[in-house]
């Protein structure tokens, strides 16, 4: 499979159509439509809202359990990265895992490795015998456990339902909800029993997430899909290949590395320490609440605006993060704060339904985990060193001047993403990249189609 990288899907060489040596009936992908809401839909909408749950609940046991056992800041990071660490490095190697056996079982499989890893937290914390090396292994393992799960996502989405996008605004609507409620359920959790609660309940959700799993059934693979028979190291040079060789994929992942350094990886704790200093622990959590309910607000967007360019749809709507950042470095008040949260949660929740959507719907089936491992691992890459380079920054220029320029680097990278030819033309697709057969026995290049629908 070739792509020219420039347009939506691919070239065709000319004539071919008029002689009839495309099927006409290429786009029909031979399965008949799915709406959003189905059994099995509801199942594996189920198990993202859980995962995501028990994801946000997971710092704040960390952190109040290791400070309690007279851990520091810095132990608590350690936990973290442990986790993080993992799962960057070997989530590209997931994808392959991925695309050569069944999605189905490997996330089944990855859930109840953390349902175990994560009992054993638990029973460690009430046991009082808590050692951070034994954290972080446990970290460790969660992560291995993280890269194999994630890359089934994007293929599971677009065998369960037609409109890949309405899906996506679904799933994104459940996590913000689940994001929402997982630090103060931790919380309680914490307050009434302890935190080795908190690790129960986290096992607990990945226990249901993998009888939700064991539930679905899943539809057969779109046509594409392919059995592997080359070997893995083989499997992993074509996906990277597949992913050079589309200019829309690879830019927006280099420009959103340089969002990370310079935008969000700085904006998550100075705004905390900021918001803390300024007006109190309460306040930052109302505004955590209001970017909650503003990504709730742009999945509820995505599921009815249907643009036929959707990653300049997206892009626009990433401006809308600019005042989040810039509301917090002027000084502003906790309402305009919060305001200002929720138009930038509406914006990048809108930009991550329309991001989703295209990577799910203009890569062949038969590669699509491999580049989404890729998009995972290039998008989280970078995030660490705005993170780390938050610090000295603010020391040297002032967390607000920080924050401000944060703000007007999400216009520069929102500006980058509509620059680039590649990403704000690409059309639309409803459905998997079409196969197409010939009345030889010679197979032809795939065709480029605009079948983008606007609304």
């Amino acid at each position: 499979m070739t792509s020219s990288g420039e347009g939506p899907l691919y070239e065709e060489p000319p004539g071919r159509a008029a002689r009839g040596e495309i099927d006409a009936d290429a786009h029909a992908v031979d399965r008949p439509p799915r709406p959003v809401w189905s059994r099995d839909f509801a199942l594996f909408f189920v198990a993202r809202a859980l995962a995501r749950l028990g994801d946000t609940m997971l710092p704040v046991a960390l952190a109040a359990g290791l400070l309690r056992y007279g851990y520091g800041v810095g132990a608590v990071g350690l936990a973290m990265a442990a986790s993080a660490a993992p799962f960057a490095g070997l989530v590209i190697f997931g994808g392959v895992i991925a695309d050569r056996f069944s999605t189905r079982k490997l996330m089944i499989g990855a859930d109840l490795v953390r349902l175990v890893s994560q009992s054993t937290a638990a029973a460690l914390f009430f046991a009082d015998h808590v050692i951070l090396w034994q954290i972080c292994v446990i970290g460790a393992v969660n992560g291995v456990a993280g890269a194999v799960f994630q890359p089934g996502v994007a293929s599971t989405v677009p065998r369960l339902a037609t409109d890949v996008q309405g899906a996506n605004g679904a799933i994104r609507i459940a996590e913000s909800a689940a994001q929402l409620a997982g630090p103060a359920l931790a919380g309680l959790l914490v307050a009434f029993a302890s935190a080795g609660g908190v690790f129960v309940a986290h096992a607990g959700t990945f226990a249901l997430s993998a009888v939700c799993l064991v539930l679905l059934r899943l539809p057969p693979a779109a046509p594409g899909s392919r059995a592997h028979s080359a070997g893995f190291k083989a499997d992993l040079a074509e996906g990277w290949r597949e992913f050079r060789s589309r200019t829309w994929l690879w830019a927006v992942i280099v420009i959103w590395c340089v969002y990370m350094i310079s935008v969000w990886g700085p904006t998550v704790p100075l705004v905390a320490a900021e918001v803390v200093q300024r007006h109190g622990p309460r306040a930052y959590g109302l505004i955590n609440s209001a970017l909650g309910a503003g990504t709730v607000i742009g999945g509820l967007v995505a599921l009815r605006l249907r643009p036929r360019r959707m990653l300049r749809a997206g892009s626009f709507a990433l401006f809308a993060f600019a005042c989040f950042p810039a509301s917090v470095g002027a000084g502003l008040g906790v309402a305009a704060i919060s305001l200002a949260a929720v138009i930038a949660g509406a914006g990048t929740s809108l930009w991550g339904v329309m991001w989703a959507t295209s990577v799910q719907t203009q890569v062949a089936p038969d590669v699509l985990n491999r580049i989404h491992a890729y998009d995972v691992a290039g998008s989280l890459a970078m995030m660490p060193v705005g993170q780390a380079l938050a610090g000295p920054a603010a020391a040297a220029l002032g967390a607000d001047n920080v924050l401000l320029t944060a703000g007007v680097m999400t216009l520069v990278v929102s500006t980058a993403l509509l620059a680039v030819p590649a990403i704000r033309d690409l059309v639309r697709v409803d459905g998997p990249v079409p196969r197409l057969r010939t009345t030889t026995a010679a197979p032809l290049e795939p065709a480029r189609r605009d079948n983008g629908r606007a609304v």
